[in-house]
């Protein structure tokens, strides 16, 4: 591990940065300084090509190479924007001098004053920010998320035949199968990744106050709201919000923040489950050669992963619900109290990264303990109560469920043996009679295999 990773103070950029490493290119200092630029030069081109009188028309091979200052964006470049933002104390202004810089090196130093034309510092981060959350999204996020709900996938088609006791209130109840437990989560997360998927990623885009004031005064003739949303929502491929303050509204990242933290809690949902079928012997886990359970007890195997995992989404939970109250909360056309909060919207994403990678870790681990499964069914012959007393109703048999419930309800000692001594007893005819005995714990399932 380098140094830098044990000297930092943040776990996800120092014991967990193996998980969270993809995440940099869109939220680190750098990232996040390079999403400005790029969207400084995609300002600038837009400009151009709207054919304002006092700039030029650019070609092709101008225009792919002002696009090069950003996709070839270094950490060098961003030492040197660093370094001017020491010295005038403003980060997004040392942007803007960086370009200027660029352009006068690509020969288009005629035009450096329309860099940052008219724009205040949060028409920048307020669409430099939420480009870079979509796309990290989209490249990182949503993959990781998929691959989790395919594995559980998987795992439901595998074990789609084991019948296994379920539990409400944590007692006994009507059996299921393995593998339909597991569709349930399987279909949440669909149900959930359908909601957050439509959440549009909303940027501000209309100088210091929102309402284009520089601009117009500059260009009146100039249809500036439609100049945005062409350069925001065509060439970006991002909503934007308008009429604003000096800031985004921020409604929706904070219900992209809430459908997130939804999404996290099913996981969550996951791993508590998981974890208690493990300590019911339901699951083993594979031993990794080399790998200690416990300091003390040599022969512990323990559900780290699930456990790494609950706590990382509940870290992240926090944080996107801190994001989604406070964002969207701001002092008549702004203050400053979003802008270092902003700063930490890729810390939730990076501790769901982690979470991610321990469930996958974990599930993998898994080995199914069939005779553990089966044998809690068969000390559990009280279940099919329900079954017998709803075929009782049906043949208009008087009572059926008192009688049930005065032979299960709260005794020990139901078997297979009380269960059919109890259907002998009834008065029913052969047919229902037989119908009642072939049922048991093991095939009283209703439709899970399906």
């Amino acid at each position: 591990m380098p140094h830098a990773q044990l000297l930092a103070v943040s776990p996800v950029d120092g014991r967990y940065h193996l998980h969270t490493a993809p995440l940099a290119d869109y939220f680190s200092e750098s990232g996040l300084i390079c999403y400005r630029v790029r969207i400084e030069v995609e300002y600038f081109i837009a400009l151009c090509k709207e054919g304002l009188s006092q700039l030029p028309s650019l070609s092709t091979e101008q225009i792919s190479d002002l696009r090069k200052i950003y996709e070839t964006f270094s950490m060098e470049d961003a030492l040197e924007v660093k370094a001017t933002e020491r010295t005038m104390n403003h980060d997004v202004k040392a942007v803007e001098y960086f370009v200027k810089d660029r352009l006068t090196a690509l020969g288009m130093g005629d035009y450096l004053e329309f860099v940052h034309f008219g724009l205040t510092s949060q028409d920048i981060n307020n669409t430099a920010v939420p480009l870079s959350l979509m796309e990290a999204t989209v490249d990182v996020l949503r993959p990781a998320l998929s691959a989790l709900r395919d594995d559980l996938d998987d795992l439901a088609q595998n074990w789609r035949d084991i019948p296994m006791l379920a539990r409400t209130h944590g007692q006994p109840a009507s059996p299921v199968t393995l593998g339909k437990e597991l569709a349930v989560f399987v279909e949440r997360l669909d149900q959930a990744f359908a909601v957050f998927d439509e959440v549009p990623y909303a940027a501000k885009f209309g100088g210091a106050t929102g309402a284009f004031n520089a601009h117009r005064v500059a260009y009146p003739d100039v249809d500036w709201p439609a100049f945005a949303d062409r350069l925001v929502c065509e060439e970006l491929g991002l909503h934007r919000s308008y009429p604003t303050t000096q800031i985004e509204h921020y409604d929706h990242l904070a219900a992209w923040c809430d459908a997130l933290r939804r999404t996290f809690n099913i996981l969550i949902d996951l791993n508590r489950d998981i974890w208690t079928y493990i300590s019911m012997e339901y699951f083993g886990q594979k031993v990794v050669e080399g790998e200690v359970g416990s300091s003390a007890m040599p022969h512990k195997v323990n559900p780290i992963d699930f456990e790494n995992s609950e706590g990382n989404l509940g870290v992240a939970g926090a944080l996107l619900a801190h994001l989604a109250d406070k964002l969207p909360i701001s002092r008549l056309q702004r203050d400053l109290t979003d802008s270092t909060v902003l700063r930490n919207i890729g810390m939730p994403m990076a501790h769901g990264l982690i979470a991610i990678s321990s469930t996958r870790k974990g599930l993998s681990k898994l080995t199914l303990n069939s005779d553990r499964i089966a044998a809690d069914l068969d000390r559990h012959w009280a279940v099919v109560a329900e079954a017998i007393q709803t075929i009782l109703r049906r043949e208009a048999f008087p009572k059926p469920y008192e009688a049930l419930k005065a032979l299960t309800r709260g005794q020990g000692g139901i078997n297979e043996e009380s269960i059919a001594a109890f259907i002998a007893g009834l008065d029913v005819s052969e047919p229902v009679r037989a119908e009642l005995q072939a049922i048991t714990p093991h095939n009283y399932i209703g439709y899970s295999a399906e």
